[in-house]
């Protein structure tokens, strides 16, 4: 262990050797953090705690398994590996044991966003489902009941969405439905009320590590709480400078605040950057240091000088997409691997110029965070059969595949047989196993009828043969179900087919590297990946800046470097959270980084000429007059708000040691204060 404690920089050792009471590493970008927490752990364990007293979260199951896989090679012979998975695998694990104390049933289906969106439909037709669904998810997140959004709403639309969210929970509840959010707030609704419970999970689990706390929201933080209810022994890893999901919840505070949450906080500040250059990071730490609300680092290069910071500067996006082609093409011909670069973009609809240059020059690209792998139509067909399979009273599922391939069976149809399963209170599974023959006669034609008997016998078939032989059973469901047949007839067939195929490669190689897998475990397995679990090395990569977190390229260009698309204007832009997500792209890049900009867009209907993002100024790659700004984030002129004096006007800036003295103009009340004491309007 000494020796592996040698390999670490002094700050990240003294963050590896520190064992009880709460810590914050404020680990920059590139800064070996995943080093230093997976050392943390097996040093933990080399001291004689039991790998079962510790848990360490993370956000992506890629993540887990590289820590994972990190964390065991250091660690000699472990009686058993340490729990390492992302928040909501802790969630689905925790409720598997405890969900029956909340009177459920520990069988339950996780449903994804996709499936979400269609029970809202079905409860109303009216509002957008994706706004709907999104607000249930902010409540959720948020802690809030149905009853309590109901309550709190004041204006008509918000009243609407409280209700369709009290239905939805109704519906999901009773079909033993659970969505994502539902693994985390059911796990906190289970800890906050049984005290015996909170108390044992607490004693269980008294060595906790959080990866990219930047990134963590209210439920999430309220959540760690609950799991350090007997103890103080939280270490928590993250940067502010890369908090960028605040659009989606994420509360930078927590880890602002993270030393007043939780007395004597140790903090250690990893700066030792061991991916990019220095003028790379010169650039970088030049920008983000125009940003107020900031714990404050600096990173230093540990990778030498390298090449200056590259700029290209277009007439229109044409133009701009066949430069990045070329410089693309130039990298690979001279003996680059496609892998080691990307292009990244801050709003999506910039990737349409992008592909089609990328497209012209003939060079292969993979789109990361587009249609996501599972969210495609054949595969959520494929997993709602297995889902039946695996439970076959799972009605969601069912209605979803019923009539696919088609079997003659309309909504009409299914209407009827959900209205009779209910009147029976029955699934639909068990009314269309189990009715007589002359009952099912009245509600189906004889071709309807024919078509749903076969389709229950294939069911039951499949079953039987998981039982079996889980390896011969995708070969059976294949066969049995014909679904491959069915999407090859359509007019992108080609595609789908390819894509059930890497479906049932994915269930043969995991059931080859866990022959006793079960489906539920693979179904839920399945149901807990991410974009960046899909990514692989044989083409250039093409994301937006968010899809590009937590990854790294040698060679990195950033396209859309324009005013309202780097940084996004208007309302609602947040612009520190604007400046760090322009801190992240340039951080992605090891050796060099290229930004682009162009002087007009063809975008939202019509060609657009664009100023050039003050990125490039702040980042010292142009010439600009933005030194006040540069340096505390207010100049003279600014409008200020401050909790007692109301909103006034900046006269002067002067320096006042660490922080800056403002001079300020409120309604004729002329005040001199910190400029820690207001905010920008």
């Amino acid at each position: 262990m000494d020796k592996i404690l040698d390999q670490l920089n002094p700050a990240q050792q003294e963050a590896a050797r520190h064992i009880d009471g709460p810590m914050l590493i404020l680990a920059g970008a590139g800064s070996g953090k995943t080093k230093t927490i997976t050392t943390r752990l097996a040093y933990l364990l080399s001291l004689g705690i039991d790998p079962a007293n510790t848990l360490t979260l993370t956000f992506t199951n890629k993540a887990a398994t590289q820590m994972r896989e990190r964390a065991l090679s250091m660690i000699e012979n472990p009686l058993y590996p340490p729990l390492l998975c992302t928040f909501h695998k802790f969630g689905l694990l925790f409720l598997k044991f405890n969900i029956e104390k909340l009177g459920r049933k520990n069988d339950f289906v996780i449903i994804d966003t996709d499936d979400k969106k269609r029970i809202v439909k079905q409860i109303d037709k009216e509002l957008p489902a994706s706004l709907v669904a999104s607000e249930i998810s902010r409540y959720k997140n948020s802690l809030i009941k149905p009853d309590q959004a109901i309550a709190q709403a004041e204006h008509p639309q918000y009243k609407k969405i409280a209700a369709i969210y009290k239905t939805y929970q109704e519906y999901i509840v009773e079909n033993n439905l659970v969505d994502f959010d539902d693994l985390l707030m059911l796990t906190h609704e289970l800890l906050e009320k049984d005290d015996e419970l909170r108390k044992a999970t607490s004693e269980r689990y008294r060595y906790i590590m959080v990866d990219e706390y930047q990134d963590t929201n209210e439920l999430q933080l309220q959540l760690l709480k609950k799991l350090c209810d007997s103890h103080t022994n939280l270490c928590v890893v993250g940067d502010d400078d890369q908090s960028i999901y605040g659009w989606r919840g994420a509360n930078i505070k927590n880890i602002l605040e993270f030393s007043n949450m939780f007395e004597n906080t140790k903090v250690v500040k990893l700066e030792n950057n061991y991916r990019s250059t220095e003028e790379i990071l010169k650039a970088a730490n030049l920008l983000i240091q125009h940003n107020r609300g900031r714990l404050g680092k600096t990173l230093i290069s540990t990778c030498g000088k390298g090449e200056t910071v590259t700029i290209f500067q277009s007439s229109d996006e044409n133009e701009e997409s066949d430069k990045i082609a070329r410089a693309v093409k130039q990298l690979i011909d001279s003996g680059v691997p496609a892998g080691e670069i990307a292009v990244l973009y801050r709003v999506n609809a910039l990737s349409r110029s992008l592909e089609e240059g990328l497209g012209r020059a003939g060079i292969a690209y993979q789109l990361v965070g587009g249609v996501r792998f599972y969210e495609r139509a054949e595969i959520k067909d494929a997993i709602s059969y297995l889902r039946i399979i695996a439970n076959n009273h799972d009605d969601f599922s069912l209605k979803r595949v019923i009539n696919r391939p088609k079997r003659g069976i309309g909504k009409a149809t299914i209407d009827k047989i959900e209205k009779a399963a209910f009147e029976k209170r029955q699934s639909l599974y068990r009314f269309l196993s189990e009715s007589p023959k002359e009952e099912l006669s009245k509600l189906l034609s004889k071709k309807a009828y024919a078509s749903i008997n076969r389709f229950i016998n294939d069911l039951e078939i499949l079953q039987e043969t998981l039982e079996r032989s889980t390896m011969e059973f995708m070969e059976a469901f294949d066969r049995t179900i014909g679904l491959k047949a069915f999407y090859a007839a359509l007019p992108d067939g080609m595609e789908r087919v390819l894509n059930l195929d890497e479906f049932y490669g994915l269930f043969r190689d995991m059931v080859k590297k866990s022959p006793d897998i079960s489906l539920d475990a693979f179904l839920n397995e399945i149901s807990l990946q991410s974009d960046q679990d899909q990514i692989k090395g044989e083409q250039i990569s093409i994301m937006s800046v968010h899809a590009s977190k937590g990854l790294e390229f040698t060679h990195l260009f950033v396209i859309g470097m324009e005013e309202e698309f780097f940084p996004l204007l208007g309302d609602g832009c947040d612009m520190e959270e604007e400046r760090r997500l322009g801190y992240v792209a340039m951080t992605r890049a090891k050796k060099t980084l290229t930004l682009s900009t162009v002087q007009s867009r063809f975008h939202k209907g019509r060609r657009k000429h664009l100023e050039k993002s003050r990125f490039l100024t702040e980042a010292g790659l142009l010439k600009g007059a933005l030194s006040i700004e540069k340096s505390t984030g207010f100049k003279k002129g600014d409008l200020v708000k401050h909790k007692l004096f109301g909103m006034g006007r900046v006269l002067e800036v002067a320096r006042a040691g660490r922080d800056f003295k403002l001079k300020i103009n409120f309604g004729g009340n002329r005040r001199e204060i910190l400029s820690s004491f207001v905010e920008k309007i």
